[in-house]
Parts: C-alpha cells; sequence; structure tokens
C-alpha cells in the first residue's frame, strides 16, 4: 500500500483532501502533517522567506522519514517552497495546483482564478502563467479575492463561506473555467456552479486523480 504524505498549512484543508481520497484513491494510506503557523507568517512576512522555504524542506523531509512514497502539499500560497522541497527529498512531490492548472488550461485562454487567501494570488497566478508560457498558450487570466470566506468557514459559517464564494463567480463573465485556488474552498463548489455555466474546479479532486495517475505510471 503507497503511504502519501499530505502537508497542510491550515486544518481547513484537512478534510477536503481527505473527502477527495475517499472518492477518487480510498486504498491509498494518508499522513497528515500540519504546521497552522505557515499561513500566518506568509500573511504576516508579505512574502516567502527563505526560513519559511526551509520550514517545507523540513516537513518534506520528515515526511519521506515516514516511509511516504509521495508528498502532496495542501496550501496554495507557497509554490517555490514547494518546488525546493521536492528537490530536496527526490520522491514525487505535487503542488496543490498543479493538476487544476493543467486541467484549465486545456479548456481553453479565458480563466478566472477564485481565492479566499489573497497570498494565494500572488503565488497561483504566475505559476499559471509560467505554465502557459511553456505551452505557448496565451490566457487571459483574471483572479479574484473573496475577503471575509475564509473566516467564516474557520468560525463554522460554512453557508455564508459557500455563499460568498458563489456571489463572486456569479459576477465572472465570458470565462472557459473558474478555478477555487484553495483546498479548503472545495465545499463551495456546488454552490458556485449553480450560479455559472462556466465550469468550476477543484483542486483536491485534480490533484489526488493526478497523484493517482503518476503513481501508477512509475509502478
Amino acid at each position: 500500500m503507497l503511504r502519501i504524505a499530505l502537508i497542510h498549512a491550515t486544518p481547513l484543508s484537512i478534510e477536503p483532501i481527505n473527502a477527495a481520497f475517499a472518492q477518487l484513491w480510498p486504498e491509498a494510506e494518508r499522513m497528515h502533517l500540519l504546521d497552522d503557523s505557515l499561513s500566518r507568517d506568509r500573511q504576516r512576512d508579505g512574502e516567502l522567506t527563505p526560513a519559511m522555504t526551509q520550514r517545507f524542506v523540513t516537513l518534506a523531509t520528515y515526511a519521506k522519514g515516514t516511509g511516504a512514497d509521495a508528498i502532496l502539499f495542501t496550501c496554495s500560497a507557497f509554490g517555490p517552497a514547494i518546488d525546493e522541497a521536492g528537490r530536496a527529498v527526490g520522491i514525487p512531490t505535487l503542488k496543490p495546483n498543479e493538476a487544476m492548472f493543467e486541467q484549465a488550461l486545456g479548456m481553453g485562454r479565458r480563466l478566472a482564478l477564485v481565492a479566499t487567501f489573497a497570498p494565494s494570488i500572488d503565488s497561483m497566478a504566475p505559476e499559471i502563467e509560467q505554465m502557459a508560457r511553456e505551452r505557448k498558450q496565451a490566457i487571459d487570466l483574471q483572479t479574484v479575492h473573496v475577503p471575509g470566506a475564509m473566516d467564516d468557514l474557520a468560525a463554522g459559517r460554512a453557508d455564508e463561506h459557500h455563499r460568498k464564494i458563489a456571489d463572486a463567480v456569479a459576477q465572472l463573465a465570458d470565462r472557459d473555467a473558474v478555478m477555487l485556488a484553495q483546498f479548503s474552498m472545495s465545499g463551495a463548489q456546488p454552490a458556485a456552479q449553480a450560479r455559472t455555466s462556466c465550469p468550476i474546479l477543484t483542486s483536491p479532486a485534480c490533484a489526488v486523480a493526478a497523484l493517482r495517475r503518476r503513481m501508477a505510471g512509475a509502478a
């Protein structure tokens, strides 16, 4: 049985990724690591610092030491740190949104990225733009921050969280795909999809499916 280490910067990511694994890859053994100071420190510092990057390397090294066959980070605001961690440990290491970006890029050029944690946009927008350049694909990326929604979810007001995200999605026009930036937002997908005919993508489902394919190919 493969052991997949799941590394989180917020406890809000745990339930969505567990649900995705239960649906798409139930036989995988999950191992969770949580450092809930990462998101706070990233927001406080306003940038990804070398010290924070080293923390990601340390977390990934610990996960590998427990026998993990692969690592999936669920925190969306730390792309370069995850890249460094993957290079350090030498086992399959997936950023939370890689698979969602790949799927979205295959759906068209007019894309939207909706986030409830503002630093996620600073990290994720350059990532998908770089992926598009590597594919020689021009994109029109619209980014939207939904203030207060993450606090609602943390306080147990899931319905309000979902409503705010759905309201933001309803304001988007002429998009080929909408991406919900964080794992914690996946519960809002049905409410958001009800407000638009544009496909709404979530990162947990895309990531689990992609990691399962990758590990099957490596077997």
